[in-house]
């Protein structure tokens, strides 16, 4: 299985501090991957549209990682409106510690930037109770920040 990091900053200056310190958490900078708004795509053929391939193929790979249609949106509105986006892939310790990491260095939590989680319906469990859970399409909460572990 493969996990990922995944934080939005909102430049890439803080994205960079980031990163900076992932050397100490023994992530080898081939697993390393910061996207920023890439202004100057060269224009392949008279229809070529690069920036927006270039997003909505990251948009695509944010959900095939696990991220929700809001989820992947959200980053890519934010990496288009001059956020840099993080991404670490690693052990589960590398991961992890990426994930605090980026939650130090302020990490933006896209929840806020797309909306509540989505809910399942309440389930009863007999007595009156009623139990609410929570999708998590993918991806695991980091407490602290607004990096996301996804496991695919």
């Amino acid at each position: 299985m493969t996990k990922a990091t995944v934080g939005l900053f909102e430049n890439r200056s803080l994205a960079n501090q980031a990163v900076s310190e992932f050397k100490a958490a023994e992530i080898p900078p081939a697993e390393i991957r910061v996207l920023t708004n890439p202004m100057d795509l060269p224009v392949k053929g008279s229809l070529g549209t690069p920036h927006t391939d270039f997003m909505a193929s990251l948009c695509r790979d944010l959900r095939e990682m696990g991220a929700t249609s809001e989820k992947a949106n959200a980053y890519v509105k934010g990496v288009e409106n001059g956020g840099a986006l993080v991404m670490a892939t690693g052990t589960a310790e590398q991961v992890n510690a990426a994930a605090a990491i980026m939650n130090r260095n302020h990490a933006i939590d896209v929840e806020e930037l797309a909306g509540l989680e989505p809910a399942l319906p309440a389930t009863h469990l007999g007595s009156g109770a009623v139990r609410h859970e929570t999708i998590l399409a993918g991806r695991i909460r980091q407490s602290g920040g607004g990096a996301r572990i996804f496991v695919w």
